[in-house]
């Protein structure tokens, strides 16, 4: 992974993510799926890891960022973080996406790139923008039944929101659940206090349509 023209600060919000080469899926299977987020958890760690050794025990200890949200969809994953050392970020995403690419790879019998170049990302500089990216992210998998859900005035909000809900590749169950593995919400906004409350934001961009 070559160097990045961006930096990153402690303590500042990131929205990252990237897609496949030529928009090609990264996940054929529900074992990719769960194998990507299986690494988002041990690679957040300051520790040296070899993912062949590690157990299923394994505690990261001292975390390298905070994830607030994530969701993977079929070509393409997005990510919400809060780096809390120098160079969190780029160790994460470097030991992330190696590492997935590497498995990808080998199950599958192909070599070369898996993603379409260096990781993304957008600097979250105002809360109006990280109360957005909460339910943009979550709302991802709506495409995967209704790819124009937004101009879609007919649309059945609530087929899509029981789908959303019930997605599980996204933060959005952890967060319904009240049970955080891979993120940890502590260092982020409160902006939701009860489960309930994801789900009545997520409502309500379900129920704007485009003019």
């Amino acid at each position: 992974m070559s160097s990045r023209k961006e930096t990153f600060a402690p303590g500042e919000f990131y929205h990252l993510y990237n897609r496949g080469t030529e928009k090609r899926k990264i996940f054929l299977d529900k074992k990719d799926y769960e194998y990507f987020m299986y690494l988002m958890y041990i690679c957040n760690t300051t520790k040296s890891i070899e993912t062949r050794k590690i157990g299923k025990d394994f505690d990261p200890e001292e975390t390298i960022v905070n994830i607030g949200v994530y969701c993977l969809m079929p070509n393409h994953f997005h990510i919400l973080v809060r780096e809390k050392i120098d160079g969190g970020i780029s160790k994460y995403m470097l030991k992330l996406m190696t590492s997935y690419s590497m498995y990808f790879n080998k199950k599958y019998e192909r070599s070369g790139r898996l993603y379409g170049g260096k990781f993304k990302s957008t600097y979250i500089n105002n809360d109006r923008y990280m109360k957005y990216i909460y339910s943009y992210i979550h709302l991802n998998p709506a495409k995967l039944i209704d790819k124009h859900w937004k101009e879609n005035k007919t649309k059945n909000n609530i087929t899509i929101l029981n789908y959303i809900s019930s997605y599980p590749y996204s933060s959005l169950s952890e967060y319904l659940n009240s049970r955080f593995k891979i993120i940890n919400p502590k260092p982020f906004p409160l902006y939701f206090k009860k489960p309930n409350e994801h789900k009545k934001e997520l409502f309500e961009w379900l129920n704007f349509t485009e003019s």
